[in-house]
């Protein structure tokens, strides 16, 4: 079915208009034409307040002159805020009866005025804070749906083709075969694409806590392989565990998911013909996991947030979950994850774990 172009395009006017309603909250006029806003709202305010017919309370001053300040925060942010605050604690000595006079009593004025100040100030670092955290939401928002729908769109397509294949019912069974097996792999790979989904979401909620138990290390890199085994059909892996690693009291499936997505990341990351290469060594309290590729390498300039969700690198079709999830796993065991330069100028990822 064929979309009609007037629905086509009133989507698009939709997402225009939710993507300036979003800028227009996120600081998108500007701090200086917000300023500029908030001190004609002053001026009119004081106006307005001015008592030539009848009196106006002062708490009814204080919240019409607080208004400019919350507007300003929403448009400005916090540093014009603070400052319409000040602009907006002039004013209010101003309207007190006679308008226009600054008389300010050490009685009772000064501490009206005090109290406005931080009434001011707070409001307007409340309501921008809020603000700042709308658009990192919205941001973060539309960084998980890119990464999702670009994610799933590759194993969907191959899953879709072999399937229609296989529907034909005139493939050679050692074809069929290839096909039964690559909608398995996909599947595995979607199957890891949630989880890593699940695991970002329990994250954010602070209940990724670990289930201790004791975890042989080397059967786990033993079954990530073989679950992987199609990433590196074009990619040579290289396992140098020793036989004598000692078990490390860790979730077992934290763990797992750790090394898958170590594994996955090299395999991306390396060139056709390139090596992967697994190592591991027990040291005296802790344990130490090195994945290592002969990619590209990682940029000075990335390695502060690397490890940050959907920060992907220089790699297209990168989600950037997986590196992030890494660090979570870590950082729930008391360990430690760090990024390097390999021998053969790609990366090495090191990831150190308590033995106790």
């Amino acid at each position: 079915m064929v979309a009609r172009p007037g629905r086509r395009s009133g989507v698009v006017r939709r997402r225009s208009l939710r993507a300036w309603w979003v800028d227009a909250f996120t600081f998108g006029i500007g701090t200086p034409r917000a300023l500029g806003l908030g001190i004609v709202m002053i001026i009119v305010s004081v106006i307005a307040l001015a008592p030539e017919r009848e009196p106006v309370s002062r708490a009814t001053q204080a919240l019409t002159l607080v208004v400019p300040v919350v507007i300003v925060a929403v448009l400005g942010g916090r540093r014009a805020a603070y400052a319409v605050a000040g602009a907006a604690t002039v004013a209010f000595s101003l309207v007190e009866p006679p308008v226009g006079s600054v008389r300010v009593r050490l009685t009772g004025d000064l501490v009206a005025l005090a109290v406005f100040l931080l009434v001011a100030v707070v409001v307007g670092t409340v309501v921008a804070r809020r603000i700042e955290l709308l658009g990192h939401v919205e941001r973060h928002r539309s960084a998980l749906l890119r990464s999702v729908s670009h994610d799933l769109r590759t194993p969907l397509a191959a899953i879709q083709a072999a399937a229609s294949e296989l529907a034909s019912g005139e493939l050679p069974r050692p074809t069929a075969q290839r096909f039964v097996e690559l909608i398995g792999d996909e599947s595995r790979r979607l199957d890891r694409l949630v989880s890593n989904l699940l695991s970002l979401s329990r994250i954010e909620a602070g209940a990724y806590a670990p289930v201790r138990q004791l975890v042989d290390l080397a059967e786990l890199v033993e079954s990530a392989v073989d679950r992987l085994g199609r990433l590196f059909t074009t990619v040579h892996l290289g396992v140098r565990l020793p036989d004598d690693l000692p078990m490390i009291n860790a979730d077992h499936t934290q763990l797992d998911q750790l090394i898958t997505n170590l594994l996955e990341n090299a395999a991306r990351h390396s060139p056709v013909g390139g090596t992967v290469t697994v190592e591991a060594r027990a040291g005296t309290d802790e344990l130490l996991l090195m994945v290592s590729d002969e990619g590209p390498g990682v940029d000075t300039t990335e390695v502060a947030t690397l490890f940050e969700p959907f920060r992907s690198g220089r790699v297209p079709g990168a989600g950037g979950i997986g590196l992030a999830i890494c660090k979570a796993v870590v950082d729930g065991h008391g360990g430690t994850i760090s990024v390097g330069e390999s021998p053969t100028h790609g990366a090495v990822f090191t990831v150190a774990i308590p033995l106790g």
